[in-house]
């Protein structure tokens, strides 16, 4: 066995199983991706194909997952394009608690990955605002998260953690870089302030708009699959996350080489399809730019803070990638901002 990897037993399959009506078993395979500490088993019966998700029990993750199957289950009812749920048979419910763990079976929806076409990086933005509109009127009596990664107090801390990494030489570029990315994170933060971000509505938001929780076909989204970062935010949040994702430009095997650039035009597409559904005031325009920077940094010095890493590579030089394209959008505002709102 391969260490890190977590797998579910035959004898564990069966007993899962038998809480579920899905005909009688022909195969199962293994799915990789995703969180390592996630178990996950595609499973071919004579009645069609289904994905078994095993994560592990604790009173958090419960409710985690009862909030995610919770919007799940009201988007697929404003047919919004989500894998359908299964529930037990025994209990009727989209949770099965076992051996202290949480398991969740889903319909298997047959798509691609995201290709980088035009229409596909357009359908993204335009399926990012349908589902902030459909969960407009989304009622949960509380949410597991509320807040973002704009003007973070954790985030500061971490990279005032990283600011004072060690004395050593080994560490003064770790310390170099995290001081500029603290000095473009509060500037950021500052001018989104300044447009009245705090005043903005709240309501549920995906939380990890990106490529890799998507299918498509015909280059139009099928389905969105993983809702585990979900929470309460402003929604534009959530669109400058995507804007960053869809238009970052990592066109080398090893992300520390990724050049400073974004791709504009994608950029442009993923915001012009989300606002054929939903139009932007001129303030929330203007705060995307300062909105990606901070995600960006945020979700980069999470990791290195705490290991000094980012996955297997070295916490400085990753920053320094991360340093320069949060310089490029920073030197480039202007024309981004003419490109947005044009």
């Amino acid at each position: 066995m391969v260490r890190g990897i977590v797998r579910i037993s035959a004898e564990e399959l069966t007993q899962v199983l038998g809480h579920y009506d899905i005909g009688v078993i022909h195969q199962t395979r293994r799915l990789s991706g995703g969180s390592r500490h996630a178990a996950k088993l595609v499973i071919i019966s004579d009645r069609g194909q289904y994905l078994l998700k095993r994560r592990p029990k604790s009173k958090e993750d419960l409710y985690h997952v009862a909030f995610s199957h919770a919007i799940q289950n009201h988007l697929a009812g404003k047919s919004f394009p989500v894998a359908t749920i299964l529930t037990t048979t025994d209990e009727h419910n989209t949770i099965l608690c076992s051996n202290d763990h949480i398991y969740e079976l889903f319909e298997f929806v047959r798509g691609v990955r995201y290709d980088g076409s035009a229409e596909a990086t357009a359908d993204a933005g335009r399926q990012l605002a349908n589902l902030h509109q459909n969960m407009a009127d989304f009622d949960f009596e509380s949410a597991p998260m509320k807040g973002s990664f704009h003007d973070s107090s954790t985030i500061r801390q971490h990279l005032k953690t990283a600011c004072t990494a060690g004395s050593d030489k080994a560490n003064k570029e770790l310390r170099d870089t995290a001081v500029m990315l603290m000095d473009l994170y509060n500037g950021a933060s500052v001018r989104v302030n300044t447009l009245g971000f705090d005043s903005w509505s709240q309501q549920v938001i995906h939380g990890d708009w990106h490529q890799g929780n998507m299918l498509f076909a015909g280059r139009k989204l099928v389905a969105v699959l993983d809702f585990d970062s979900a929470k309460i935010a402003p929604p534009v949040t959530d669109l400058a996350n995507g804007m960053l994702q869809f238009s970052i430009v990592g066109s080398r095997p090893n992300p520390v080489d990724w050049p400073g650039y974004l791709d504009q035009a994608k950029l442009v597409l993923f915001i012009n399809g989300y606002r054929e559904v939903i139009k932007l005031d001129e303030k929330r325009l203007l705060a995307l730019p300062d909105l990606m920077m901070e995600t960006m940094i945020a979700e980069a010095i999470l990791p290195i803070a705490a290991t000094g890493f980012f996955g297997h590579l070295s916490g400085a030089a990753f920053l320094k990638m991360i340093h320069r394209k949060t310089a490029w959008i920073e030197e480039n505002k202007k024309a981004l901002l003419k490109a947005i709102t044009g």
